[in-house]
């Protein structure tokens, strides 16, 4: 039994840190908070992208959704789904022998390429029986000379299809609790305007993390019963930051920066300070099991296993970077944009600047969006949290931000000829990634670089400006874009 090498991976659905374990001092998760206690707890964990589809390929294939082809949400009637080529967790793990399986949501396509040996699909939120699937799936394992690799994809706290709920008013088994949060009692983050719609909706919210949470403890308990927790690696992480306005579908940190917890049974209990990213997660994975393809011979998996960073607090300075990249959500919602972050600055390269940005259809539907559109401009800006509702709509072409001194991205330093060294050293950081991740939205004068590649090598002068000049077209006289750029060439990268 303890031979084997067993793999639990729990994947919340818009779930922030509103978890006391990550600080919040109204919503109470004892059952996750006692997995921190037990493991790792990342403070500085980062999705690539804020959309739920596209942030689960990530975590399963450690490739970033411009590299993985699933762009946007899998949805019945306008998809978007993985590559046929690409390598899975699934796949991989089944190549060594493992038993995989999911319950729950899964969200990414197509099956082939997602090929689970067992798969239960489903929209409920009844966490008691997911958790019953979770202990016959582990019962079954027992008797396995296999090792497991268990995916459970939760609901909860997505919203659900009324315009303020969580699926709080259904009836679920009996064995789970309801949480009875109050819109007085709520906390309410600095990116959300402090609305009555805003506070009703965090109170549903956080009696869905309750039942959420709920959910965890009867899948740990019933892995404990079993007899095989002292053999599994545990990982508790979320796709996506809170479903409301100025988090969830945007790069900023309340929709990429979240909740990861990661208990190795031979580890102790630690907090890591360093930057990880989600395509970290398939590697970390790899590692744990024994695959011989924790680093990707291709070299188009940039990740790294994060089992070194186990059971340590230590800050290294080699895991201070992180990159992100979306592109859709809905596929009405194009509005690709890509970042890279340090400890300190963060910076935000907007391809498609010119488009107001788009809605997501459940935050479009929401009572705290009808508060903060209804509010009376005469008084002054309407903010969206601390951001000018203009600013949020219409962004620029680059946005920079010091997080030290303004941790909810407000003030674009872009401008600020103190921060000029800073802004040019982050982009040159972001164009290397994307030059390292063949990105074909890495732009220069309004077009792709990666689809004129050939014609730069046949002396087109690509001018080197991000958009294309009605006023200035020329570009006999303009400064190039190199033109033997190197794409997917080995890079001296520290991280992905």
């Amino acid at each position: 039994m303890v031979d084997k090498k067993n793999v639990l991976l729990l994947i919340a659905d818009d779930l922030g840190k509103q978890l006391s374990s990550y600080g919040a001092k109204v919503v109470q998760t004892p059952n996750i908070d006692q997995l921190a206690s037990q493991g790792t707890r990342f403070d500085y964990a980062f999705a690539s992208t804020a959309s739920c589809s596209g942030s689960r390929s990530v975590i399963y294939t450690g490739l970033h959704t411009h590299q993985n082809g699933q762009y946007g949400l899998a949805s019945h009637r306008h998809h978007f789904v993985t590559f046929d080529h690409i390598e899975t967790a699934p796949h991989l793990l089944n190549q060594i022998g493992y038993r995989t399986g999911i319950l729950g949501k899964i969200h990414v396509g197509p099956t082939a390429v997602y090929p689970w040996e067992e798969r239960q699909e489903s929209t409920t939120r009844d966490v008691a029986v997911i958790a019953d699937q979770a202990n016959t799936f582990f019962q079954e394992s027992k008797t396995e000379t296999r090792p497991f690799f268990l995916t459970v994809g939760f609901h909860d706290p997505h919203r659900d299809n009324t315009r303020g709920g969580f699926g709080n008013d259904q009836e679920y088994d009996s064995r789970i609790t309801k949480a009875n949060y109050k819109a007085e009692d709520v906390e309410v983050p600095g990116f959300i305007s402090d609305t009555p719609g805003a506070r009703s909706e965090l109170a549903e919210y956080y009696n869905s993390i309750h039942r959420l949470d709920q959910g965890v403890g009867f899948i740990l308990k019933a892995l404990e019963d079993s007899g095989q927790a002292d053999s599994t690696l545990v990982i508790f992480i979320s796709d996506n930051g809170p479903p409301f306005i100025n988090s969830k579908t945007t790069l900023y940190d309340a929709g990429v920066r979240l909740p990861l917890i990661i208990r190795h049974p031979h580890t102790q209990r630690a907090v890591s300070p360093n930057l990880i990213s989600y395509v970290d997660i398939l590697p970390t994975v790899l590692d744990y099991a024994g695959h011989s393809g924790i680093v990707d011979q291709n070299k188009q998996r940039l990740g790294r296993s994060l089992i070194p960073l186990l059971g340590s607090d230590s800050t290294l300075s080699d895991w201070n970077q992180v990159f992100g990249s979306h592109t859709f959500h809905e596929v009405t919602n194009y509005w690709p944009t890509r970042f890279v972050r340090n400890r300190r600055y963060k910076y935000h390269r907007n391809l498609a600047w010119r488009l107001d940005f788009p809605f997501a259809a459940d935050l479009y539907g929401s009572f705290s969006w009808e508060d903060i559109r209804n509010i009376d401009s005469s008084k002054g800006d309407t903010l969206i949290g601390g951001r000018k509702l203009r600013d949020y709509f219409f962004r620029p072409p680059e946005e920079l931000y010091d997080l030290e001194n303004d941790p909810n991205e407000i003030h674009n330093l872009v401008k600020e000829p103190e921060h000029i060294a800073v802004l040019e050293n982050l982009r040159g950081k972001l164009e290397e990634w994307q030059l390292r991740t063949e990105d074909p939205w890495l732009y220069r004068d309004g077009v792709s670089v990666w689809f004129v590649r050939n014609h730069l090598k046949a002396g087109l002068n690509l001018p080197d400006r991000f958009d294309f000049d009605a006023e200035s077209p020329g570009n006999k006289s303009e400064k190039g874009f190199p033109n033997d750029v190197s794409w997917g060439a080995e890079v001296d990268w520290k991280h992905s």
